[in-house]
């Protein structure tokens, strides 16, 4: 039985690792392939804010979801202490007598064989699969390979490999930033950010096409409006503009659900509602909306706050949530009677764009013969005493 193990850290595992995974089965055709994440890494320390190493499985699952015989192995995860190759190898060999055990590593790691953790024991036993991270790496660890046969016998295997650059400390570097997306897989960048992994913040071109699978088509006008609008006036008012694109993005992200739909949101998110909800069911994509945005995107709070109450509104709301109230109320797609006074208003004023928005919606819903919501009414009362 053909055995190769493919170790390492995996922190995050990236386009880089699925294609050296790709190269090893392509050249070495194992009739098991071990991805196995390391616990405590033996030769560095994990990057401060790392996932724990039962997430970075998690991780490694996505990742090499499609990898033809690839099995993730939690084996290093159940041993306490360092995750040595050399114990993993001896329990390899216990579990299958007779196997063939190949160790797929990066070029890097061959050049530091000699450091590792009974590394006598592992040439002794194992095939050295080595794998070029650099392309004009090839004469040196052609070099480095021999040596290791000449002086301890090793069987050193050089596979063919066009590395993809990806590093995974660059790419923690740059989830924070908003970037790093196109080294990673969809499914695995989804999870990172849904768990905000590393202090990730969702690249906005990627939230924008994950967003459009829940928008109805005559909404994305809409939302691409609000979006603008909530940067435009967070730059204005100097809040963060890229996290009021992130809220402009998602503020109606259940916008469509039907009203069944919106009542079982609740019912899976334990929101309470009252009767004027019940019977009123499109209030409640803010909350449903807030509810989503976190569980799928993994907004934060000021995002999910500004969501929750961007149709209602409330009394003593924070800037950043009367600026999202008011980018969705004027963004550019609008147009009604009073819109331009309300617009000019929003960049003067926003306590009293407040109260004027909100006062056109009570007479709006009032001229609909419906029922004005108690929350919009004592938003209206709070912003109309303290402008006066």
């Amino acid at each position: 039985m053909k055995i190769a193990v493919y170790g390492g850290s995996f922190n995050p595992p990236h386009l880089g690792h699925l294609e050296a995974a790709r190269t090893a089965v392509r050249e070495l055709q194992p009739d098991l392939f071990l991805i196995v994440p390391d616990s405590i890494p033996p030769h560095k320390a994990l990057a401060e804010g790392s996932p724990t190493a039962q997430e970075r499985l998690e991780l490694c699952r996505l990742a090499f979801a499609g990898i033809p015989g690839a099995e993730i192995s939690d084996m290093e995860l159940q041993r306490e202490g360092k995750s040595y190759t050399y114990d993993t190898v001896c329990q390899l060999l216990e579990r299958y007598p007779g196997a063939e055990l190949t160790l797929v590593i990066g070029t890097d790691m061959l050049e530091s064989f000699e450091a590792w953790y009974h590394f006598r024991f592992l040439l002794e036993h194992c095939t050295i699969a080595a794998l070029s991270r650099e392309e004009d790496d090839r004469e040196q660890i052609a070099a480095v390979a021999e040596s290791l046969r000449a002086d301890y016998g090793a069987h050193v295997l050089l596979l063919a490999h066009e590395p993809l650059e990806a590093s995974s400390e660059k790419i923690r570097e740059r989830l924070p930033l908003r970037a790093g997306e196109d080294l990673l897989s969809d499914a695995v960048y989804s999870e990172i950010i849904r768990r905000r992994y590393y202090g990730a913040k969702p690249e906005l071109t990627w939230l924008r096409a994950k967003v459009l699978d829940h928008l109805d088509e005559h909404r994305v006008a809409h939302v691409a409006g609000c979006e603008a609008e909530a940067v435009r006036l967070a730059l204005h008012w100097g809040e963060d503009p890229e996290l009021a694109a992130e809220a402009g993005i998602l503020h109606d992200i259940t916008k469509r659900c039907s009203c069944e739909e919106q009542l079982n949101l609740c019912e899976k998110y334990g929101i309470i509602i009252d009767n004027s909800e019940r019977s009123n069911p499109r209030l409640l994509h803010a909350r449903t909306g807030a509810a989503l945005a976190r569980e799928l995107f993994g907004a934060d709070d000021a995002v999910c706050e500004a969501i929750r109450w961007h149709t209602t509104g409330k009394p003593d709301m924070t800037l950043f949530e009367k600026i999202l109230y008011l980018a969705d109320y004027i963004e550019p797609t609008r147009d009604f009677d009073g819109i331009g006074p309300l617009r000019e208003l929003a960049y003067e004023d926003l306590d009293r764009a407040m109260a004027l928005a909100l006062k056109m919606t009570i007479d709006e819903v009032r001229r609909a013969g419906r029922e004005v919501y108690v929350d919009t009414l004592t938003a209206y009362e709070w912003y109309n005493e303290k402008e006066k």
